[in-house]
C-alpha cells in the first residue's frame, strides 16, 4: 500500500505540466526575441551599407562635377580667344575659390598681374586689385585652417631699410624660423627671402632646412610650402604690402595637411615609421 501523499507531491504532481508549458513558453519567447535581434541587425547592416553606396555615388558624382567644371574652367582661360581680361579674372576666381587647395595658382595669378601692369588701362588698376583681393582671401583660408594645426607667427619689414642694406638684406626678429628678407620688389609687391630651419631636438647639421625664395601676395601655404627634416612644412605669406613696410606671416604645420599634391617623401616615411616603432617599444 503506498504512502499517502503530502502537500509537497500534490504541488509537484500540478508544477509538472506547468514546468513543460512555461519550458515551451520560454523557447518560443527566446526564439521570438532572438529573430528580431537578428532582424534588426540585418536592418542596421543594410541602411549602413546603403548609406555606404549612397555617400560613395555621392562623391563620385562630385568628383565628376568638379572635374567637368576644372576642365571647362581650364580650357576657357587658356584658349586663345579667352576673351577680356575681367572675363579672364572671373576664370581665375572660379578656379581659385574652388581648386585652391589641390591646385597650384600662382603661375596664373602672376600672369595675369603682369599682363594687367603692362596694359595701364583705365580699368586695370581695380582689377588688379580684385585679382589681390582674391588672393588675400584664399590664403587667409588656408592660413586660419593651418593656424589651428601648427604654429605661426608675423614679421614686420621696413622697405627703406632693407633697400639700403645691399645684399646682405635684413634679418628678422629671431623666432623658430630664422628669416632673412634680401630684395623686395615693389612694382610687383614681391620679397626675396632666405629661410633657416633647425629642428630644436636634433644636433644634426644635415637635418637644418635652408631655402631661398620669392614670396608675394600670390603664395598660398597649402600649396606654397618649404619641406622640413622632421616631416614638418614651413609656408611664409605677403600678408600686407605697403609704402613703408611689408607683413610677413609664417606658419609652421604636419605635413599630412599640406595640399593634395603634396605627397611626403619616401624617407619621411620611413622616419616616420621608426619613430613610432620606438615609441611603441
Amino acid at each position: 500500500m503506498s504512502a499517502p501523499k503530502d502537500r509537497w507531491d500534490k504541488v509537484a504532481v500540478f508544477l509538472q505540466p506547468m514546468g513543460g508549458l512555461l519550458t515551451a513558453v520560454s523557447v518560443g519567447l527566446v526564439g521570438i526575441v532572438g529573430s528580431q535581434v537578428i532582424e534588426r541587425q540585418q536592418t542596421k547592416s543594410t541602411d549602413a551599407r546603403l548609406y555606404s553606396e549612397l555617400m560613395s555615388q555621392r562623391e563620385q558624382a562630385e568628383s565628376n562635377l568638379r572635374k567637368d567644371m576644372l576642365v571647362s574652367v581650364i580650357q576657357s582661360y587658356l584658349a586663345p580667344d579667352a576673351g577680356s581680361i575681367s572675363a579672364r579674372l572671373l576664370h581665375l576666381e572660379l578656379l581659385a575659390y574652388n581648386f585652391h587647395d589641390s591646385l597650384n595658382l600662382k603661375p596664373l595669378f602672376l600672369d595675369l598681374a603682369r599682363q594687367l601692369h603692362a596694359r595701364n588701362g583705365p580699368d586695370d588698376e581695380q582689377d588688379l586689385k580684385r585679382l589681390r583681393r582674391v588672393a588675400r582671401d584664399i590664403a587667409d583660408r588656408q592660413r586660419f585652417a593651418l593656424e589651428l594645426r601648427g604654429d605661426s607667427f608675423r614679421r614686420t619689414v621696413d622697405l627703406a631699410e632693407l633697400e639700403g642694406a645691399g645684399r646682405a638684406g635684413v634679418a628678422l626678429d629671431p623666432a623658430k624660423v630664422s628669416l632673412r628678407a634680401l630684395l623686395v620688389d615693389r612694382a610687383t609687391q614681391q620679397l626675396l627671402l632666405r629661410l633657416e630651419v633647425t629642428p630644436t631636438s636634433s644636433q644634426n647639421a644635415a637635418e637644418v632646412t635652408r631655402a631661398e625664395f620669392e614670396v608675394s601676395t600670390f603664395d598660398f601655404p597649402m600649396i606654397d610650402s618649404t619641406r622640413l627634416a622632421n616631416g614638418q612644412r614651413c609656408a611664409v605669406m605677403l600678408s600686407a604690402f605697403g609704402a613703408q613696410s611689408a607683413e610677413l606671416t609664417t606658419v609652421c604645420f604636419p605635413g599630412e595637411y599640406a595640399s593634395l599634391k603634396d605627397r611626403p617623401y619616401y624617407d619621411e616615411v620611413v622616419r616616420q615609421l621608426r619613430m613610432d616603432e620606438s615609441r611603441q617599444d
